[in-house]
């Protein structure tokens, strides 16, 4: 893999770092030259126009072959056909890359045929788009893009964010924020026909100036590319935050007639960022808040935050937003909240979150001491409330003096810290910026930063953890998603399960009443009896259970007879709770499994989570213990403690078996949990296969 990796970052060394530019076409040409040497580029700008003798003052050549040399990047700002033409002879002439500005490719009706013509003529000459604006490498001054931006010059030594996304217009949205998030590079990817986000990632990631990298994904370019990069992040401890966007059908639409984008599943997608330690995030106001505290504070190791502010209001609207979220404000141990209380003085009300009072407001020793107590207690980010002051009616010196005792505080302990603005517009851009100087997180509003401070645990759990396997999709265990299937009735189901080692109760199948009834004598009753040849017995009355004598199988059995393909008898099982173990083939990512509350009310409930195979049994555990009913399985309100270790080891049995055949889908419902050291039995399962005409 770390050689593929430098393969692919040799390739696009010239065009992300060109010294030397060249601009095809007129009017965007000429705004994009305009924009390069504004940020005071100091390589070659080379423009190229078949009329014209000069581009904004400088000299131009008519054809590729009359430029100076092959140059390292090209902004090519003509039409689709011609874009085409000019990619082909820069190909040809050696050049380093170029950016497609045009529109009209495989994201329109006819542009099919067209985006392959511009894969082929490109040839191994990386190339970004087509349909999109290009980027803006702020720290070289290298722009190869169209339109005016909002970001300024990094300094030199200074790091900031790199952010690609799939939309130019999203992309200038985010270069005109007012956050005070420094920007290292800013990107569009388009179509991405040839050259996908995760390849371009993996070459900005590699940048010095690059602190942490944020991804606007519409659909994933590579499975295999992201886990690359993904692993990379990691070895050079960039988090990377993803707003991948495709929950709803608008916008699963919009992303298909945008850039041809498939935006896929939103709970294998997650399911995905989530293995490879990629923080996830739903909005583009907490996007950039948590790049901020990334930037400044890195992964968190754990979901313990403070709060100190001198305001009750504020700790009220603070600790209200924390309830039900995975980061919250635990209490002070009794010594530290007499050490906090000690630095404060008596008449305060020492808690986490902490209101200290205005009464040592800009004393800086008194708020250095007390600040120093509190961030003390090892928690994994401390955030100082402060709404800063309007600039142009008042003065913010002594918010400046709480700044400084904070800072103190948390050298003293090696903490981390954030300050934490309430309003998102009382943290100017002029105070973010300092803050970030001094190491402090900005944060503008309570709930954009509690959600940064939930990702950055998230990322910091990941990378806890051993690097995961690479997916099924990429080692090949995938089945077909072609071809005929065939449905397994639920006894030659069950016959498969049970000749692979998984726990499938005693059973028998049938055709007669009198056979049903001889089978219920032979495995013991109570027993449970089942129409075969129905996908969902439970919509067609084709199940009944607990079935206790011979007369009760007998009319039973006489009913069901005429529903389906015969009968299955088995031995009744009990338990504590019930899952569902379901797997599917998703087109892209291969074998997933979804595990969640199980039984007849699946879909109402709707309480399950999604993971990749292969899954350790880590990663079933965690599953279920992120569910909303796992108190169930610990033994709620003094009901029996369900055998989970027997559930974990069903449930990794089970994806082990649908990656070892041809399985299209498989759907166990329910997985019955009994009593601790009572086991878990397959009630009931479902098989598509692969018709391989067996």
């Amino acid at each position: 893999m770390f050689g593929d990796t430098k393969e692919k970052l040799r390739r696009l060394d010239r065009l992300l770092r060109p010294k030397s530019i060249a601009f095809f076409g007129g009017k965007w040409a000429a705004a994009a030259i305009r924009q390069t040497r504004k940020m005071g580029y100091q390589g070659e700008i080379w423009p190229v126009h078949p009329t014209r003798n000069e581009v904004e003052g400088l000299p131009a050549v008519t054809h590729v072959e009359h430029l100076p040399g092959a140059p390292d990047a090209a902004f090519i700002a003509v039409n689709r056909k011609y874009t085409i033409d000019i990619i082909r002879a820069l190909s040809n002439f050696g050049a380093g890359g170029a950016i497609c500005f045009a529109s009209g490719f495989r994201e329109t009706h006819d542009g099919d045929g067209l985006q392959e013509d511009l894969i082929a003529a490109a040839g191994e000459m990386p190339i970004i788009g087509p349909n999109c604006y290009g980027f803006i490498d702020y720290a070289d001054g290298a722009i190869l893009w169209p339109d005016q931006h909002g970001g300024e010059r990094l300094e030199a030594g200074r790091r900031g964010a790199a952010i690609i996304t799939q939309s130019s217009n999203l992309a200038i949205n985010m270069t005109m924020q007012t956050r005070g998030l420094p920007l290292a590079y800013v990107m569009t990817v388009g179509n991405q026909a040839q050259t996908g986000i995760s390849e371009l990632a993996l070459g900005l990631i590699e940048e010095p100036c690059v602190g942490v990298l944020g991804l606007h994904i519409e659909g994933f370019d590579s499975v295999a590319g992201f886990e690359r990069l993904a692993a990379r992040a990691r070895e050079l401890q960039k988090p990377i935050v993803a707003l991948k966007v495709g929950r709803s059908e608008i916008a699963r639409a919009a992303a298909l007639t945008h850039t041809a984008s498939l935006a896929g599943s939103e709970a294998v997608s997650q399911a995905f960022l989530r293995r490879l330690g990629i923080g996830s995030v739903r909005s583009a106001p907490v996007f950039l808040e948590t790049l901020k505290l990334l930037l400044a504070a890195g992964p968190l190791a754990g979901p313990r935050l403070s709060y100190m502010v001198s305001s009750g209001g504020e700790v009220s609207i603070v600790a209200d937003s924390a309830v039900g979220r995975p980061v919250g404000f635990p209490a002070l141990s009794e010594g530290r909240r007499k050490a906090v209380e000690a630095a404060l003085g008596p008449g305060v009300a020492v808690a986490n979150p902490l209101d200290y009072h205005t009464y040592i407001w800009n004393d800086e020793a008194a708020m250095t001491a007390t600040f120093s107590e509190l961030v003390a207690d090892d928690f994994d980010l401390n955030l100082l409330g402060l709404d800063f002051p309007r600039a142009d009616r008042c003065s913010d010196a002594e918010w400046w003096s709480a700044v400084d005792s904070f800072e103190t505080a948390l050298k003293r302990s090696g903490a981390k810290g954030a300050v934490l603005a309430t309003l998102p517009e009382n943290m100017p851009e002029r105070a973010a910026l300092l803050l970030l100087d001094r190491g402090l997180a900005p944060m503008a509003g309570v709930d954009e930063a509690l959600t940064a401070a939930e990702c950055a645990a998230d990322i910091g759990a990941a990378w806890q953890k051993p690097v995961a396997a690479p997916v099924a999709a990429v080692s090949g265990i995938i089945a077909k998603a072609d071809g005929l299937t065939v449905m397994l009735d639920e006894a030659e189901a069950k016959s498969r399960l049970a000749a692979a080692g998984l726990p499938v109760p005693p059973g028998r199948r049938v055709e007669t009443a009198d056979a049903a009834v001889e089978a219920a004598l032979s495995l013991g009753f109570p027993v449970a009896l089942k129409a075969l040849g129905l996908a969902h017995k439970s919509e067609h009355g084709a199940v009944r259970l607990g079935l206790g004598d011979a007369v009760a199988v007998n009319a039973a059995a006489e009913e069901l007879a005429q529903l389906g393909s015969g009968l299955l008898v088995e031995k009744m099982v009990g338990g504590v709770a019930e899952l569902i173990v379901g797997i599917t083939t998703d087109p892209q990512f291969g074998p997933v499994m979804t595990v969640g509350s199980g039984g007849v009310l699946v879909e109402i409930i709707a309480d399950s989570r999604t993971l990749l195979l292969p899954a350790s049994r880590d990663d079933i555990a965690a599953a279920l213990k992120g569910l909303r009913f796992s108190p169930l399985l610990d033994g709620y309100r003094g009901r029996p403690r369900a055998d989970l270790n027997a559930a974990i080891a069903a449930i990794d049995g089970i994806a082990r078996f649908a990656a070892a055949g041809q399985i299209r889908e498989l759907d166990v419902n329910p997985l019955i949990v009994c009593a601790a050291g009572a086991g878990a039995w397959i009630a009931d399962a479902l098989i598509v296969m692969e018709d391989d005409n067996d």
